[in-house]
């Protein structure tokens, strides 16, 4: 059993969020997000970043894709490069595994405008070609990864926490006064593949996370990925024959076991939650204990740093 975070931690020293996990997490560090730095260094806009051939801009109801850069964008850029010259320079001589985490195409869509002011989750065309400029970027970036990180596993987890509202029509126009249409499993699951094939045929191990209730395991598993990052505190229950035949196909499972918020901490409790979970799926710890990756429940952005901390500590001596 390995321990890694979501991604996300709190406070604006990023050289010191990259210390304490590199400090804490031996076998799978993550490339951290500092949102409280500003718009650049939040989901949307760092993702914003990867984009091959978009550009984009910040506007006052959020960010617009554009035919060329804005300001924010290029900043957005400059600010992932600037964090990762922290990271390879902090990481000299790793030998673990490294993560990188960044918004999938459909959360994408159905958060970044297009230039009329209506999400990409309005336009067929406009979504797929979101897909394959953040598939395109993802290959340059994993090309990158691996100068900076020679030798090393490179994992690379797509998060998509609004996947179920864009596939249950609950994503709000613009106007606010309606509904996007339904994104269908066949189209859903396309450009997921864009993603995910690009990711591994640059040498990474594609990753899928969200934070989000009901999530469409088997549409998850189909499209390729690795390993379904989730939140176990969610009810879970009603999808248990998905979560064990993904697991019987292959697909890893990484829950989210401790409160990503300041809360009292307990990893022996959670252990045993995970312990009775996948009993309930039908297998014994030693069908799992290596195919297991443990985090927060979430992103730990909204906690204190001490807290952040100390569940990075609590997991990485569970997984211990």
């Amino acid at each position: 059993m390995r321990a890694t975070g979501v991604g996300s931690m709190p406070g604006e020293d990023y050289a010191e969020s990259v210390k304490a996990v590199l400090g804490t997490l031996d076998d799978l560090a993550f490339v951290p997000e500092l949102p409280a730095r500003g718009v650049g260094a939040q989901m949307i806009g760092r993702s914003l970043a990867f984009l091959e051939g978009l550009g984009a801009d910040l506007q006052p109801g959020g960010w617009r894709l554009l035919d060329a850069s804005g300001v924010d964008h290029r900043r957005a850029r400059s600010l992932l490069a600037q964090d990762l010259d922290v990271v390879e320079e902090l990481a000299q001589g790793r030998q673990g595994a490294v993560k990188q985490q960044v918004a999938g195409p459909w959360t994408l869509a159905a958060t970044v405008e297009l230039q009329r002011g209506e999400k990409v989750l309005s336009d067929h065309g406009a979504r797929r070609d979101l897909a394959h400029a953040l598939a395109s970027g993802l290959t340059d970036h994993v090309a990158s990864l691996r100068r900076r990180f020679p030798g090393v596993e490179l994992v690379l987890q797509v998060d998509e926490p609004m996947l179920p509202a864009v596939l249950s029509a609950q994503v709000p126009t613009s106007s606010g006064f309606g509904r996007y249409r339904t994104v269908h499993p066949p189209e859903a699951d396309a450009l997921l593949r864009v993603v995910v094939d690009a990711v591994r045929e640059a040498g990474a191990s594609p990753v899928v996370h969200s934070c989000a209730a009901d999530l469409p395991v088997e549409l998850l598993r189909g499209a390729g990925f690795d390993a379904i990052s989730f939140d176990l505190s969610l009810d879970t229950s009603s999808g248990g024959d998905a979560w064990a035949e993904a697991f019987e196909a292959g697909t890893d499972l990484w829950p989210g076991i401790l409160p990503s918020t300041d809360a009292a901490l307990d990893s022996s409790a959670s252990h045993r939650t995970l312990e009775a979970w996948f009993d309930r799926l039908g297998f014994a710890e030693d069908a799992w204990h290596d195919r297991v990756v443990v985090t927060p429940s979430c992103g730990l952005a909204g906690a204190t740093p001490a807290h952040a901390r100390q569940v990075l500590a609590e997991l990485a001596a569970l997984a211990g």
